[in-house]
């Protein structure tokens, strides 16, 4: 299956976090999206990671993606390699996506801007006719993404562009909610992280309507850019 969006998260519940109402929106406008975790976050603090995989179930329900594989990279101690650029790639050249999004390039978690670094030399690399890959036995065909976008995460960054999520904020809500151990859960009894406290979850609320003030929408999603991006009609800009 071709895809005209793949997103990729290094942690399950990243790219909710991260994009959700994006790839939302641009499903409802016919675009065929999918989602690639690198890892099961085996090492989050709270829950499992078999429970994170169910959660990753639910959660692909409600947004409604065509597709979410994950790579089952070791949380924490993967590397930007050989070995881990290969495996990307030939889910790139799989999926053939026009545009990727990847986690920020510098963020609190050092796994974040690692699998940014990973995420722009594999769409690179995928390029190259003489890197070899084969799928199920068969050769992949050289490929190479039009644009690969950063989503902005917990530290912040001035954005290239935003995007108006504010017709899907309630459903981004309920996506990353769908992570049950991750988030705020009153009734739970393991120990506290930086994204469990209900202040988080007023956090990601208000980092939206921040980002959604420029363009004068409620809630809004930001991004940043690899290289300057063309335009071709100024009357489709905001």
């Amino acid at each position: 299956m071709k895809l005209d969006i793949l997103a990729i998260g290094v942690h399950p519940d990243d790219v909710e976090l991260g994009c959700s109402g994006t790839l939302m929106k641009q499903i409802d406008a016919g675009y065929k999206v999918g989602i690639l975790d690198l890892t099961k976050g085996e090492l989050g603090t709270r829950g499992t990671a078999k429970l994170r995989m169910k959660e990753v179930e639910s959660s692909s329900k409600i947004l409604g993606v065509k597709v979410r594989e994950n790579l089952g990279f070791e949380d924490g101690f993967f590397v930007n390699d050989k070995a881990h650029q290969l495996e990307l790639i030939k889910i790139i050249r799989k999926y053939q996506p026009a545009v990727v999004i990847s986690n920020a390039k510098y963020d609190r978690h050092p796994d974040h801007g690692r699998s940014a670094q990973l995420t722009y030399d594999a769409c690179f690399l995928s390029g190259l006719s003489k890197i070899e890959t084969k799928l199920k036995g068969e050769k992949q065909k050289a490929f190479r993404p039009k644009a690969l976008y950063h989503y902005i995460q917990a530290i912040h960054a001035e954005p290239d562009f935003v995007v108006d999520i504010t017709k899907y904020f309630d459903r981004k809500q309920q996506a990353i909610l769908a992570f049950k151990s991750q988030f705020f859960n009153p009734n739970s009894t393991e120990d506290e992280t930086f994204i469990s406290s209900p202040e988080f979850l007023e956090f990601v609320k208000a980092r939206a309507m921040h980002f959604g003030v420029p363009i004068g929408v409620k809630y809004a999603e930001a991004f940043t850019l690899n290289r300057i991006p063309g335009v071709e009609d100024l009357m489709k800009l905001v």
